[in-house]
């Protein structure tokens, strides 16, 4: 039986989750863009709950195209908090779109979000090697000061804790244990 980090053994979504996805670093603008979104989409709610209504987002938020959810207007909007299958909470749906906005504003500056995101870690993975999930960060200072600039460039939902988690569900920092089958697998040269 494999090893895993702790939280991954509790239900089969966090397992495919986990083996496949978080810790593995991510390159893609638009995959970024998905999990800012669905990061400010769980603020005070469980992840598992955010793993469920992923593939509702994804067709309610246009594939996670920034370029679609930034001119989403009134009625859309209406309709998305009508839209049992994601959170319907006002302000995170306007934080999408705002946030929509703002990395299309990032990607004009930088060329892409991915050039702008990744020099927080200084454009390589950090590696840690917690030996146990209390060990394990809710923030750090990398966290803290993109989150700063974040919402200095009018982002929302994108606190310190917010951003340490996009940056675990990304690969900018290994947080899988050391014991978990997963820590060596997601070690990726940088880009």
């Amino acid at each position: 039986m494999k090893t895993r980090c702790g939280w991954a053994d509790s239900d089969p979504l966090y397992v495919q989750y986990h083996d496949k996805e978080w810790g593995v670093p991510v390159h893609d603008d638009r995959k970024l863009f998905e999990m800012l979104l669905l990061e400010g989409a769980q603020a005070g709610l469980s992840w598992i709950t955010i793993l469920r209504k992923r593939e509702n987002y994804r067709t309610a938020f246009g594939e996670f195209d920034p370029k679609k959810i930034s001119i989403f207007d009134r009625k859309k909007v209406k309709s998305l908090l009508a839209n049992d299958g994601i959170v319907r909470n006002r302000l995170k749906v306007e934080a999408a779109i705002k946030n929509a906005k703002a990395f299309l504003t990032i990607q004009k500056e930088f060329g892409t979000f991915d050039s702008y995101i990744w020099r927080f870690v200084d454009e390589k993975p950090k590696e840690n090697s917690w030996k146990s999930l209390s060990n394990v960060p809710a923030l750090t200072a990398e966290s803290t000061t993109m989150s700063n600039d974040l919402r200095r460039r009018g982002f929302n939902f994108v606190g310190p804790t917010i951003c340490y988690a996009f940056m675990q569900a990304t690969g900018m920092v290994n947080d899988h244990i050391v014991a978990c089958f997963r820590h060596n697998e997601v070690k990726r040269p940088a880009k």
